[in-house]
């Protein structure tokens, strides 16, 4: 809305007759004409982007289980840096080089960008009328025959306004002068000051990447969540698990509330490891041990009644000798 004031107040502090501010500001209060209370038929489509700030009529949608923010009749859309897109609700999209400011109207089946900075990188598939509006240009896409339009509108950091028709043909308006010039397709130029007299072929002037749309997994239904310490080497026992109750998540909420778990309802696991048996597989060698009952005395081994008596030890000392020797020579009695 900011884009569309300032450039009334242009148009009735310029050259031209006061009919043709007056004109131009009954079309663009027309087609800006957004109310607190929009109907879902005036909504452009699905913003998306990490660093935006979105003012005016919009809403907030959940699709495939997250929470979006759908832009409607006089969005005001500023995207601080990076890249932001918009999924168009006819199909199509556009995507935005930051930094930018802009705002998007939508009013009789037809939809209108005002571009007061950055790039927007535009793709339409189907027969949606698409004006993007700057401070002194009006740019307008045409499709050939039924085919799908592209285009690319932007200024770089010097002010220069960047102009590309990668799919079908653009029409560029003077909105002071009336002075229009046609783009072919595959066209690209730029120009300086807002004067199509100025205008130049341009070889990459700008660039901005239309940003695909990454696919979301659908929601999966709540279930009890496993924390899972971390996992210990096969040397190193225990191992805990924790089994407690599914945790709540607030989209909407600026801050999450404290979880509240009732310790009572938390499992606590622990998981030992079974050391395996040893078997020995093979076989011992040696003589074996008898080993006798618990209880009872070892047998002792039988004597044999045939064994042979041990002889007597010999005495053949030198004194028994001397003895005998001295028994043989006394008589007998003596």
């Amino acid at each position: 809305m900011t884009v569309f004031f300032n450039l009334i107040e242009r148009l009735r502090g310029g050259a031209i007759p006061a009919v043709c501010g007056a004109i131009v500001c009954v079309a663009l209060i027309g087609a800006a004409g957004a109310r607190p209370d929009q109907p879902v038929s005036d909504s452009v489509g699905v913003i998306d982007g990490e660093a935006i700030a979105v003012t005016g009529p919009m809403s907030m949608e959940v699709v495939n289980g997250q929470v979006k923010t759908v832009l409607h009749n006089g969005s005001d859309l500023r995207v601080k840096s990076g890249n932001a897109r918009i999924d168009l609700v006819e199909g199509g999209q556009i995507s935005i080089c930051g930094p930018a400011h802009l705002s998007v109207l939508k009013s009789g089946g037809s939809l209108t960008i005002a571009l007061d900075t950055g790039t927007v990188h535009v793709r339409i598939e189907h027969e949606l009328p698409l004006n993007i509006y700057t401070p002194l240009i009006q740019v307008q896409t045409v499709a050939i025959g039924d085919g799908p339009r592209d285009a690319l509108v932007g200024f770089d950091s010097s002010g220069a306004m960047c102009i590309r028709a990668n799919l079908g043909a653009i029409r560029l308006e003077q909105q002071l002068t009336g002075q229009s010039v046609i783009i072919p397709q595959t066209g690209d130029v730029f120009l300086f000051s807002g004067q199509l007299e100025h205008l130049r072929t341009s070889a990459g002037h700008c660039a901005c990447a239309l940003q695909i749309a990454k696919a979301t997994p659908p929601p999966q239904p709540p279930a009890t969540q496993f924390a899972t310490v971390e996992t210990l080497p096969p040397n190193e026992e225990p191992i805990y698990q924790f089994v407690m109750p599914p945790l709540i998540y607030e989209a909407n909420a600026k801050v999450q509330p404290e979880p509240e778990i009732d310790p009572r309802m938390i499992v606590v696991i622990r998981g030992v490891r079974v050391r395996p048996t040893l078997i020995f597989q093979g076989r011992v060698e040696g003589d074996g041990v008898a080993v006798a009952p618990l209880g009872r005395p070892p047998a002792s081994s039988p004597v044999t009644a045939n064994a042979p008596k041990a002889p007597a030890p010999s005495n053949d000392s030198l004194v028994n000798r001397v003895r005998n020797f001295v028994r043989k020579l006394l008589p007998s009695g003596s």
